[in-house]
């Protein structure tokens, strides 16, 4: 996914500044976010669920001003889920950046394949290979610890078959000690072959919350649905009942939310956050 999508968020810039590839008209179906309203935090907490997908699809679902946090459909039935931090230099060749700049790695799960990743930013990737499938909810959980000019970010996925979370990796990047901050979620097909636009992607995202500096947990209700600049019109964005929705490609209809607005997801009230959210301080 490509860095543009993170100022998108972050910025909430206007549709006539943002400057994808236009050439994925006609090949790729278009990136569609949902840019979370939230406060600076020390954990970042969503659950997903795909209805709809395709190789070449990536289903984001923790996002944030230094990384992103998903699953992903490669090719040929392979699926993984990757968690990826942002090295704090420009440029796209990870051989370049030198050595006190790279992202550190400070714990590597298990069956975790732990890399450095080029030509969108550069920095730390992470992958673990795991058969998610369609339908089922999966938990994601982010947390961030400041440490003098850097943040120490851990990523965590729960593994429902075993009823028990994994800690796939913790990275460290030069912040200059920010927190969690710029929360949002997206659907991206990165086959881009023409024939990946006829096929739809759709995920759902619920019950987020961030922790913010204070210790005290705010559910994420507001987000809003923007896109890149491929043109393309089959996309759409909404609530069923106390879910955010995003879809693109296929037959897809703009019926719900309009590109560039808000959408609100109820919450019942007197609902909290999970209560066995690990790494939480």
């Amino acid at each position: 996914m490509k860095r543009i999508l993170l100022t998108l968020t972050l910025c909430a810039i206007a549709a006539s500044s943002v400057q994808a590839d236009k050439s994925l008209a006609g090949r790729a179906c278009r990136s569609v976010h949902l840019g979370y309203s939230g406060p600076q935090g020390t954990a970042f907490y969503n659950e997903a669920k795909v209805t709809q997908s395709a190789d070449g699809s990536y289903f984001m679902v923790c996002g944030w001003n230094t990384g992103y946090f998903g699953i992903q459909e490669i090719r040929n039935g392979r699926k993984v889920v990757i968690f990826s931090v942002w090295d704090n230099h420009r440029g796209n060749d990870p051989n370049a950046v030198p050595e006190d700049v790279q992202v550190g790695i400070l714990h590597e799960g298990e069956g975790v394949k732990v890399s450095r990743f080029g030509g969108e930013g550069t920095g730390g990737k992470s992958m673990f290979d795991y058969d998610w499938q369609i339908g089922q909810t999966y938990r994601f959980l982010v947390t961030a610890r400041p440490n003098g000019q850097r943040t120490e970010y851990a990523g965590y996925f729960y593994l429902p078959e075993k009823q028990q979370w994994k800690h796939l990796v913790t990275f460290s990047t030069l912040t200059g000690g920010k927190h969690l901050g710029g929360y949002y979620s997206f659907v991206e097909d990165f086959r881009r072959n023409g024939e990946s636009t006829k096929h739809a992607r759709e995920a759902l995202y619920t019950n987020g919350w961030v922790r913010d500096v204070s210790g005290a947990w705010r559910p994420l209700i507001e987000a809003k649905f923007t896109a890149d600049s491929n043109p393309a019109m089959t996309i759409d964005a909404g609530v069923r009942d106390r879910w955010f929705y995003l879809v693109t490609g296929g037959q897809t209809e703009n019926t719900g939310t309009k590109l560039w607005q808000k959408i609100t997801r109820p919450v019942q009230a007197g609902s909290t956050p999970p209560a066995d959210l690990p790494g939480i301080k």
